[in-house]
């Protein structure tokens, strides 16, 4: 049984894992929003924009994106230019799917190594935010961990998808 598939517990379980990554992302642009339009408001009402705004935002930003790359992963959401690949099918597509997957899995965990790299250099000058102080590094983590994370997963779908082929 596929590990991600539509029925069954395992299904229940991405599922879940899905229904959670949405939310979370869904409170990142929403306290993007409501901070946007405070800062907006702030700045050209009452002379007084939100200190850090765009520091908090750009924090958002990036929770957004990197939550978002399991899910992705796990809906094949990845974009993709199938212009040759479209006119296979059976084996030879199967086997396009797989190697399509790897390969996408190793850049995955080539970017999550290098963010991690870029984390503990953030971490070695102990790197902030300009007006808040906030510590960077443990974005940086967090982002090479979701990296990973996807990777993961995309080997997991490529292994799971060749356990149906195959076997």
């Amino acid at each position: 049984m596929s590990l991600f598939a539509q029925n069954g517990a395992t299904g229940g379980l991405a599922h879940r894992l899905r229904f959670a990554i949405a939310c979370i992302c869904a409170v990142c642009l929403l306290a993007m929003m409501c901070l946007t339009v405070a800062d907006v408001l702030g700045r050209y009402i009452m002379n007084a924009p939100v200190p850090g705004a765009a520091e908090v935002t750009e924090l958002l930003l990036a929770t957004f994106v990197f939550i978002g790359l399991p899910a992705a992963s796990i809906d094949k959401d990845h974009i993709a230019v199938d212009v040759v690949t479209s006119r296979f099918s059976g084996t030879r597509a199967s086997v396009m799917e797989i190697a399509v997957s790897i390969v996408s899995a190793c850049v995955l965990a080539i970017v999550a190594w290098r963010i991690w790299i870029v984390g503990n250099q953030i971490a070695g000058y102990a790197g902030t935010t300009p007006t808040l102080k906030l510590p960077l590094a443990p974005v940086a983590y967090g982002a090479a961990v979701l990296c990973l994370l996807a990777a993961i997963v995309t080997v997991a779908l490529a292994a799971s998808h060749w356990r149906n082929r195959h076997g």
